[in-house]
């Protein structure tokens, strides 16, 4: 059979059932019957055609009833929507999931320090009640803590003695209570760039009195702003320069750090702390995001020491003390926070010029007149990231101090220190901290003369080794354990009971 398709011939052969095909010529092929098929074609057309339009036939009658059925039938417009609908509604969910609930508190935390107190998050009390978030609406916040410690010598013939004879702390078992309230107010809400007011107190109480004295009394007042896009930054008041400058604890976290630099070298110079906060102007000058240049102009704690700066002035509130004067401050160094594979690092040098009366201890005898000073240089650095993509400042950690103040107007003369500290080291442990800290104190040698002089048992150094292991128990609570081994920890003079200690040490910090 041939079938016409316009100029196209299709050729349809009938071959009975069962039999063989064999090559057909042109002659043979033309003996066969042929038939015209391009009428089957047409019907094939009209039958396909009839079938379609069944169909969509078929299907609308069958959209019509779902719709009837389903009177709420979305239209296919209607349909797009609620799927974009959805889509927002999950990516909305997911981002609330990543909301911090305490990044509101960000900005009421204590500004302008190296001191990292622990953020409402990580208190006791964090958000109990609304209260935070209450006084956070109007602009309040606050943080408080609690330090305990507890020192003991435990090797035998450590020649114990009344409290009131004690020669260092651990001598018998020594204990001390530290208690801050800090509150602070937000003036950024006012248009006044970073502005903050805070208004701290604090309490002490020691067992053995030198080491403190007892006082109660104010920490800090200051008021905190920043200037050119936080090129500069501002603060006044009475302030604690020790969280200013320097960098006094290890690993820079107070609830995880009870060992640090020897702090005798800056009090001597005359620097303020908690306990004797002092009237001062502080000066930030921040180069880039990481180096920058510090500088106060602090009135000087006393120059007869710490003990004394507590005993005359134990609130803090006076302007002066005897015999003090003002004390220039300039720190320059070097910071950069840890990010992926950036390791955390600060490096800093600093020196203090003191123009306050100093007896000289070399001539002891002649009237105060000598103005003092002490030079400075810290450096802590990241060797080895743990957690680098879920936090990178976890890790091991190296470092240095050296203090230098001259050996005529101070006891301590020189401070060395090595220190080596992980946190976070353990997956589990994440806030946990460990070091190892060395440290070797050197003595005026006028004064370690002078003692010898009298027929006493002097020392020209103190070496120490410590080892202590901070655990982060619970949101707001610390707990420090530790040992330290001292050659020679009393000042200068000592007996051969008083040679050698091994003082066990611990500690809580509890914060609200």
């Amino acid at each position: 059979m041939r079938v016409e398709t316009n100029s196209t011939e299709v050729a349809i052969v009938h071959v009975p059932h069962n039999s063989q095909m064999k090559p057909l010529s042109s002659a043979s092929l033309s003996a066969q019957p042929v038939f015209s098929v391009r009428r089957t074609t047409n019907q094939r057309g009209l039958v396909i055609a009839l079938s379609l339009a069944a169909s969509l036939i078929g299907s609308s009658a069958l959209a019509q009833t779902a719709n009837i059925l389903n009177p709420k039938s979305d239209s296919p417009d209607e349909l797009v929507k609620r799927k974009a609908q959805k889509k927002t509604d999950l990516s909305q969910k997911k981002t609330d999931k990543k909301i911090d609930p305490f990044a509101k508190f960000e900005n009421l935390r204590p500004k302008g320090m190296w001191l990292g107190i622990p953020g409402p998050a990580d208190t006791i009390d964090q958000d109990a009640g609304g209260v935070r978030s209450a006084l956070a609406d109007v602009g309040i916040g606050y943080v408080g803590w609690t330090q305990n410690s507890f020192a003991n010598n435990l090797l035998p013939n450590a020649a114990r003695s009344t409290i009131a004879n004690q020669l260092y702390s651990g001598q018998n078992p020594t204990f001390n209570t530290v208690n801050y309230m800090w509150i602070t107010y937000d003036l950024s809400r006012f248009g006044i760039p970073d502005g903050q007011i805070v208004v701290a107190a604090e309490q002490q109480y020691w067992t053995w009195k030198p080491g403190g004295p007892d006082r109660i009394g104010i920490d800090t007042i200051s008021y905190y702003q920043t200037f050119f896009d936080r090129k500069l930054e501002f603060k006044i008041g009475y302030l604690p320069n020790q969280n200013e400058f320097a960098g006094t604890l290890v690993g820079g976290n107070a609830g995880a750090s009870v060992f640090g630099p020897s702090a005798n070298i800056l009090y001597q110079g005359g620097m303020s702390n908690n306990p004797a906060p002092t009237p001062a102007v502080n000066l930030k000058f921040n180069v880039d995001d990481r180096l920058y240049d510090r500088v106060s102009f602090q009135r000087s704690i006393s120059p007869d020491g710490q003990f004394a700066q507590l005993t005359q002035n134990p609130t803090g509130l006076d302007w002066s003390t005897p015999n003090a004067g003002m004390l220039l401050l300039n720190e320059i160094g070097y910071k950069e926070k840890a990010a992926v594979g950036v390791p955390d690092t600060w490096l800093r040098a600093g020196a203090g010029f003191n123009n306050s009366n100093y007896t000289n201890l070399q001539y002891p005898n002649q009237p105060r007149a000598d103005e003092n000073r002490f030079y400075y240089v810290a450096a802590d650095t990241q060797l080895w990231q743990t957690a680098v993509q879920t936090s990178a400042a976890r890790g091991i950690y190296g470092g240095f101090s050296v203090m230098y103040a001259p050996p005529d107007l101070n006891k301590v003369s020189e401070y060395y220190e090595l220190r080596l500290y992980a946190k976070g080291l353990l997956d589990s442990r994440p806030r946990d901290q460990i070091a190892i800290v060395g440290t070797n104190t050197v003595w005026s040698h006028f004064a370690v003369d002078a003692a010898a002089a009298k027929g006493n048992l002097v020392h020209r150094e103190s070496k120490a080794i410590s080892a202590t292991y901070t655990a982060h128990l619970a949101p707001g609570v610390y707990l420090n354990l530790g040992f330290s081994y001292i050659d020679h920890p009393t000042s200068i003079t000592y007996t051969p009971q008083t040679g050698h200690a091994l003082n066990f040490s611990a500690s809580t910090a509890v914060f609200f």
